[in-house]
Formats: C-alpha cells, sequence, structure tokens
C-alpha cells in the first residue's frame, strides 16, 4: 500500500496518528497471540484457585471484549507517552534528566489508557473467570454498572490497575530505553526491530516479576462481587493474601505473568518499531520526533 504513495500526493498527518497506528496494531497483535497465557495467569491468580475458575477450559473465554479494548488503549498510550516525552525533551531549561523523562511520559500514559484498559478487563477477567457464569461482555458491563455505579462497577479497581501499571511502567519504558541506547552505542548504528523486541522482552520480564503481586491484588478486586466491598484496596487485599498464603500467594501467576510480558514485550516493541519504521519510511507522515 505504501508504495502506491508519496508526500506529494497525500497530506502528511500529524504525529499522534503515526504513534496511534503503531501502537494500536502492535497492541492487538501481543493481545491476540498471548490471551491464553493470560487466562490462565487470570485463573491462577483467582481466590477460588485453577481448577475452580475454569482450569484449561475455555482459555479463549473473554477473547472480544480484549481484542476490542487492545488498539485504543495502546494508541492511546503510545501517543500520550510520544508526546509527553517530546515535549519534555523540548523544553531543556526544565533539565529533567532522560530517566525521568521516560518515567513521567509513561506515567501519563498509563493514566490515560486505564480510562479504556479498566472496563475492557473487567469485562475479560469476569469472562475468564468461569465460576462467574457465562454473561456475554456488553452484559457484565451493563450489570455492573446497574447494581456498582459507575466508579465502582465500570471502573472498580481503577486505582488499583494505576497502581500495577504506573509501578511497571516506571520500570519497563525507562530499562527499555536504556538497553535501546545502550545496544546502539555498542553497535554503533540504529537497531533493527528484532533488537528492539529483545530490549522490550528484558524490560517487560523484568518490571512484570517485580510487580507480580499488584497484578494479583487488582486480579482479586476485579473479580469480587458487589457485596465485597472491603475488596477494593490494593493494600488490604495484599495484607490478606499474605496472612492467608504467604508469599507464594502474593506471587501467584509470577511464571506466566514473567513468560506472558517477555514474548509480549518481543511481540508489542518489536511490531510498534516495525510498523512506526514503516510509516516514516513511507514518507506520508511528518519526520520530526
Amino acid at each position: 500500500y505504501s508504495h502506491h504513495l508519496n508526500s506529494k500526493s497525500c497530506p502528511k498527518y500529524p504525529r499522534f496518528y503515526h504513534f496511534s497506528q503503531s501502537g494500536g496494531v502492535a497492541g492487538t497483535v501481543v493481545d491476540v497471540v498471548l490471551f491464553p497465557v493470560d487466562t490462565i495467569k487470570t485463573r491462577l491468580q483467582s481466590e477460588r484457585g485453577f481448577w475452580k475458575s475454569g482450569g484449561l477450559s475455555k482459555i479463549y473465554k473473554g477473547f472480544l471484549p480484549a481484542a476490542a479494548g487492545s488498539a485504543p488503549c495502546a494508541a492511546l498510550f503510545f501517543c500520550t507517552y510520544e508526546t509527553t516525552k517530546s515535549l519534555l525533551n523540548s523544553q531543556n531549561f526544565l533539565n529533567i534528566h532522560t530517566p525521568v523523562v521516560h518515567m513521567i511520559s509513561a506515567s501519563l500514559g498509563e493514566v490515560a489508557a486505564c480510562l479504556i484498559r479498566v472496563p475492557v478487563e473487567i469485562a475479560k477477567q469476569r469472562r475468564q473467570d468461569l465460576t462467574q457464569g457465562n454473561r456475554s461482555a456488553i452484559s457484565i458491563l451493563r450489570h455492573a454498572l446497574r447494581t456498582e455505579g459507575f466508579i465502582g462497577g465500570l471502573y472498580r479497581g481503577f486505582g488499583t490497575t494505576l497502581s500495577r501499571e504506573i509501578p511497571f511502567s516506571l520500570i519497563q519504558f525507562p530499562l527499555w530505553e536504556y538497553f535501546k541506547a545502550t545496544w546502539s552505542e555498542h553497535r554503533g548504528e540504529p537497531l533493527a526491530s528484532a533488537h528492539v523486541a529483545i530490549c522490550g522482552a528484558l524490560a517487560g520480564a523484568i518490571a512484570g516479576g517485580i510487580t507480580t503481586p499488584f497484578d494479583v491484588a487488582k486480579t482479586r478486586i476485579m473479580l469480587a462481587n458487589q457485596g465485597e466491598a472491603q475488596k477494593n484496596n490494593m493494600f488490604s487485599v495484599l495484607r490478606n493474601i499474605y496472612a492467608r498464603e504467604g508469599i507464594s500467594g502474593l506471587f501467584s501467576g509470577f511464571i506466566p505473568r514473567v513468560m506472558w510480558i517477555s514474548i509480549g514485550g518481543t511481540i508489542f516493541f518489536g511490531v510498534y518499531d516495525f510498523v512506526s519504521s514503516t510509516i516514516s519510511a513511507s514518507s506520508i507522515f511528518e519526520q520530526d520526533s
């Protein structure tokens, strides 16, 4: 398609379109490919236990809401991340160190993405947990809105999700940028998409492993019913898990989470870099960054 387009015949689009396209494609690909691993992780972290939550059966249950939310979540994240990073880097008088720029950009990106991610996660995870019945994603969200309200229903666990996603991104994105810069400097040339993907896998595995307890707490809160109001505070949930299940409870689903995120990082960052490079090479988009 891009071979039939050139900068003379086509208008230039703003960079946010570039970022949203790259992020949207990357997010969709990784969620579709790795959905079964995510289902297994959710069931391992369920308070009811792996087998009672469905075990290995119907591992694609909850796929549709996840697939529908993948592109807008990733697109919104990268639009915010790249735009914030560009703005902060352009304000030299602020004298902000590079890792801090990446941390701030990633944090704001997560806040924006969670506006879409949280309702999608609620529908997806309640579908994945077979003890929750066989309602459709729309039915789950309508029921949550009707019985628990807008904030308590559709955005149940929003703060907890941010408490998981922001620490994760604070670790992952500075590491990813650092690995890329170091490897590129060592090679003396820009990295290929495959190298960018490897950097993403390493950064994701480290960040995913460290933040597993936050992911467990988020899963328990999202799977909780309306009457379990006490399960809406991350730290109280973490304390209860530790008291009843110990360290192993806090890190339940550790292996599939690290595996899922490292493989996901490979696909996500590799696809993002490849699509971004392809769009840039097509000369239809602005080349300034």
